[in-house]
């Protein structure tokens, strides 16, 4: 008797295992589209930035869902965005979460103005005193994310 009741809570135990797994999966899934966190780092001091627009895709079957979202230009979203007070040609570092291929431009009113240099997720601060602002579009295999922050120059 002892035996069989044994084996009757160590199959329930699995069975409730299973589904707990089957549960977790099906949620992590649900996470469409996922959240991508960027950050920069100037001097060991972290500072979040922006998020634009993004664009993600996942294949369902035969179907493929694409989410995209239209918001402001990073010029736009400069305007709210509290410039970080750095020094001449510091290193900023970029880091966001996934490992994604970025590319980064210098804005103003008319548009991009300019592709940044990229070595390791890091670029030069201009040597120039003034306030700039940047765009890093971060790339994925099912997505694109566009990310912004603005620097002053002392």
């Amino acid at each position: 008797m002892k035996r069989i009741l044994a084996v009757t809570l160590l199959g329930l135990s699995l069975i409730m295992t299973a589904c707990s797994e089957e549960s977790i999966e099906k949620e992590s899934e649900d996470d469409f589209p996922p959240t991508m966190a960027g950050i920069i780092e100037v001097n060991g001091k972290q500072y979040d930035i922006a998020t634009g627009n993004y664009k993600w895709e996942r294949n369902e079957g035969m179907e493929t869902q694409v989410i995209a979202t239209d918001a402001a230009s990073p010029y736009q979203i400069a305007d709210d965005f509290k410039a970080i007070l750095i020094g001449q040609s510091e290193t900023i570092h970029i880091n966001v979460e996934a490992e994604p291929t970025i590319t980064v431009y210098l804005w103003d009113e008319n548009g991009r103005q300019k592709k940044v240099s990229v070595s390791n997720n890091h670029i030069k601060a201009p040597e120039n005193a003034g306030k700039y602002v940047f765009e890093v579009l971060a790339e994925w295999s099912n997505g694109e994310v566009s990310y912004t922050f603005v620097v002053e120059i002392k």
